[in-house]
C-alpha cells in the first residue's frame, strides 16, 4: 500500500466517492453495512467503507508492505516505526492508531493496514472511554 496520509491510500483519494471507487476498481465482490454501520465495498484484499452520506471513512488493505513517505516498511516493521516516530499513538478495539500516519492495524493480524480519513481519528479516540 502506498500511503498519503490523510490524502490518498494507493489510487483512492479520501475525496473519493463511491461511484468513483466503483468505477476505477469495478463491481466489488460484495457491498454490506458493517456492525459499526459503515458501507463496505469488499473487493478482496480491499476494503473501501463509506459513512451513509458518502464520506469515505477508510481504507483497508492486505499490505505486507508500506510505502510511507519515502520509507518501506515491511508489516512486521510497522509497529516499532510507529511507536518511534507518533508520540500520539493509541490503543483501541486491539488496534495501532497512529494520528501521525493516518493509519490503524492490528499487530496480531497482518498484514491488514486501515488507511483513515483525517476525521475518524476522534472517533477511533473515543471507542471505549467512558
Amino acid at each position: 500500500m502506498r500511503l498519503i496520509p490523510y490524502f490518498l491510500a494507493d489510487a483512492i483519494p479520501f475525496t473519493a466517492t463511491r461511484e468513483q471507487v466503483v468505477a476505477h476498481y469495478g463491481r466489488p465482490r460484495a457491498a454490506q453495512r458493517n456492525n459499526v454501520g459503515l458501507n463496505e465495498l469488499d473487493y478482496g484484499d480491499l476494503i473501501v467503507r463509506f459513512q451513509d452520506n458518502g464520506r469515505l471513512e477508510e481504507i483497508t488493505r492486505r499490505a505486507p508492505l508500506l510505502y510511507l513517505g519515502t520509507e518501506l516498511l515491511p508489516f512486521a516493521r510497522l509497529a516499532d516505526h510507529v511507536h518511534r516516530h507518533d508520540p500520539a499513538v493509541f490503543e483501541r478495539g486491539g488496534f495501532l492508531v497512529s494520528p501521525r500516519f493516518g493509519l490503524a492495524f492490528d499487530s496480531d493480524c497482518p498484514p491488514w493496514i486501515t488507511a483513515l480519513a483525517a476525521h475518524c481519528i476522534p472517533t477511533w479516540r473515543a471507542m471505549g472511554q467512558t
